[in-house]
């Protein structure tokens, strides 16, 4: 088949966009990932993978590599190719995304990939307001508002602490965008647009209201604070544009806390109360509804799987069996309430070290700190953003046992990839001509 270079670029950029904006929901992503593979195929010739991109792509794959590699640990061989494909994507985007990585246009993907999935958000918010106005009618009475992010989130058909990982990312590319409206001089339309975009984004981090999702925000926006600093000459310029942001984030939290006052007990009281009952959760008169959000059952259930892991070492449980081995535990150890609700890990490293043993928890490291090297050593505050979003979620949950987590890492970690390949070719040729 035959296709112009210039239709194959946009075509290839067309399908990164979509697959970005899409990574919410979980179906017709996976079909999108399946026709970007067949289209990449039916072209395989405009791949090329040098040196530096293969190492890069091995350390993206590394976790699909694993499980291959301890595929025989499995009790059932079923399970494990079930477990198998949800890695797949892994292997396909360095190899495809990395492979054309002089086509990527890092930020007119971040850029559009930010404004769309906001967009698909607000839609989906207006449409939660009409098909279940006595949920937000409870929401603004102040009525059970620890339920509403989650509420939200499965009308979309998600779970609340991977779409606010997403919509997190959204927001820090968001305010990033911000500062670019304002360092190139855009028009006054513009920045305003820009403005709106992110405290729509921002909100809809606030209303889903998960703990790791608005502490990575706050930081990410620092991330992005700190890059912009260093980088922009017009130092006061970036100044004045950080107090204005501060103030702008902190009017829309603090009238945001007035109308959810159950913000300011989920923060202090529910997270931290209990601590004292590590591992004897049965112990609390009624743990539904006192500790299960609390930090102390996270806690309990590391305890145990770090328990189990080491009698499993070196080779772990086998990927297919971490989760039963781990609720197996639960029982074993008269933990009813861990038992009854069935709690994984909660945690990437220590669910990788009972499946996989010592192997487990340094391919996690190396796949997400390869991450953060590559915003180091680009001096990106987005991609160094991500980074510790995704470093930090992985400590309080297991993302890449889910298709909204392995996914999404492996394309943006893909996208990152070509973008610091781009650069160290734009540095050996200049290197070269010298």
């Amino acid at each position: 088949m035959n296709i112009s270079e210039k239709n194959f670029n946009k075509i290839f950029t067309v399908f990164l966009i979509s697959i970005a904006s899409m990574m919410i929901f979980r179906k017709p992503c996976t079909w999108l990932i399946l026709l970007f593979a067949v289209f990449s195929l039916l072209f395989f010739k405009k791949t090329e993978l040098n040196k530096k991109a293969l190492v890069l792509g091995l350390v993206i794959a590394s976790p699909f590599v694993l499980e291959l590699l301890f595929f025989w640990n499995n009790d059932s061989y079923s399970g494990g190719l079930k477990s198998l494909e949800k890695s797949v994507s892994l292997f396909l985007f360095p190899l495809i995304i990395l492979g054309n990585y002089k086509r990527v246009q890092f930020y007119k993907l971040i850029q559009y990939y930010g404004v769309i999935t906001t967009l698909i958000i607000l839609i989906f918010f207006v449409r939660f307001n009409v098909v279940y106005p006595e949920l937000m009618h409870k929401y603004l009475s102040g009525i059970d508002l620890w339920e509403m992010g989650y509420e939200f989130s499965n009308s979309i058909g998600i779970h609340a602490p991977a779409l606010n990982m997403h919509l997190a990312f959204v927001t820090i590319i968001n305010l990033y965008f911000v500062f670019y409206s304002f360092r190139k001089r855009k028009s006054l339309i513009n920045k305003i647009f820009r403005l709106l975009v992110f405290m729509a984004s921002f909100f809809f981090v606030l209303f889903v209201n998960t703990r790791m999702a608005l502490f990575n925000v706050l930081v990410g926006i620092g991330i992005v604070f700190f890059f912009e600093i260093t980088r922009n000459q017009n130092f006061k310029k970036v100044i004045v544009i950080v107090a204005f942001t501060t103030l702008l984030l902190g009017g829309i939290v603090y009238l945001f806390v007035q109308k959810n006052t159950y913000m300011k007990e989920k923060y202090s009281s529910i997270t931290f109360a209990y601590m004292d009952k590590v591992g004897k959760l049965d112990e609390i008169e009624n743990p539904e509804n006192k500790v299960f959000n609390s930090f102390v059952t996270r806690l309990s259930i590391w305890k145990s799987a770090w328990e189990l892991s080491i009698k499993h070492l070196p080779f772990g449980v086998g990927a297919s069996d971490g989760k039963p081995e781990l609720f197996k535990y639960y029982k074993e150890t008269n933990q009813h309430f861990l038992a009854k609700y069935e709690f994984p890990t909660h945690n990437q490293f220590l669910d990788f070290l009972l499946k996989f043993g010592v192997l487990g928890p340094v391919v996690v490291s190396l796949y997400i700190f390869t991450i953060g090297y590559l915003g180091f050593d680009l001096k990106n505050g987005i991609i160094f953003s991500f980074f510790f979003l995704f470093f930090t979620s992985n400590l309080t949950d297991d993302f890449l046992l889910r298709f909204d987590g392995i996914a999404f890492s492996g394309l943006w970690f893909s996208i990152f990839g070509s973008y610091w390949l781009q650069e160290k070719a734009i540095v050996c040729k200049e290197k070269s001509v010298l």
